[in-house]
């Protein structure tokens, strides 16, 4: 059996020392990196080498990383992790909204960048067999899902989701109105302990508000989130 070829990292960020260390990481790890280091160049280099995920600096000169993420997302889908010196919750929550499929903020330890890429392509790799079976859409209070197109419709009408919101829904609808703790979701879309994932979720969460209506997604303090069982949850 062939083996192979190994899955393609672009690594945008202006910092050469960062650019460098994280380059240098997932070659050792036998990962293809392309590089960019400015807006312009991120989504030249995108179209020109279809990478298979993007690690994306927020802040680039040309333009941001958001205006990277909005041009590159037609372009073709591609799970981005977003690397950024905010800490501003407003700032996270836009970046996910845009596109980004998960983030960290600097200064960050290399084996939590190398353990978030790997768990993002394990979820690529999930929704491409998903796509091929004939696994039937979800259905819930004018929300629908379809896992095998990854598309998503509200009241009929088209709403764009990251791949980790497709996923963070279709957690939910798989059995609504009924609560999924916070620990299952996070160890079931990115594959790590609840700790470490809590202000991730959480901002996916007030994404993936905006987009479907806040009401469909009922929090359960201390506990989880569940798909709300008709409008006027909270």
């Amino acid at each position: 059996m062939a083996t192979p070829p190994p899955r393609r990292v672009l690594v945008v960020e202006d910092d050469p020392t960062i650019n460098q260390a994280l380059t240098d990481r997932l070659l050792a790890l036998g990962y293809a990196v392309e590089r960019a280091s400015d807006g312009p160049g991120a989504v030249a280099t995108f179209e020109r080498t279809e990478p298979d995920i993007v690690l994306l600096d927020l802040m680039l000169p040309g333009f941001d990383g958001l205006e990277v993420m909005r041009r590159i997302q037609p372009i073709r889908p591609t799970p981005v992790l977003m690397l950024t010196a905010r800490d501003e919750e407003a700032d996270i929550v836009l970046g996910l909204g845009v596109g980004a499929d998960d983030y960290l903020t600097k200064p960050f330890r290399m084996r939590e960048v190398v353990a978030r890429i790997e768990a993002l392509l394990r979820r690529v790799d999930r929704a491409r067999e998903l796509a091929s079976t004939s696994t039937p859409a979800l259905t819930h209070d004018g929300l629908v899902l379809d896992p095998r197109t990854r598309r998503c419709t509200v009241e009929g009408v088209d709403v764009h989701l990251t791949p980790t919101e497709f996923d963070l829904l279709a957690l939910l609808a798989a059995d609504p109105g009924s609560v999924v703790r916070r620990e299952r979701i996070v160890e079931d879309l990115w594959g790590w302990d609840e700790t470490l994932g809590s202000r991730t979720l959480d901002s996916h969460v007030k994404a993936v508000r905006a987009k479907v209506g806040a009401h469909r997604v009922r929090t359960v303090h201390g506990v989880g989130y569940a798909l709300a069982e008709s409008e006027g949850g909270s």
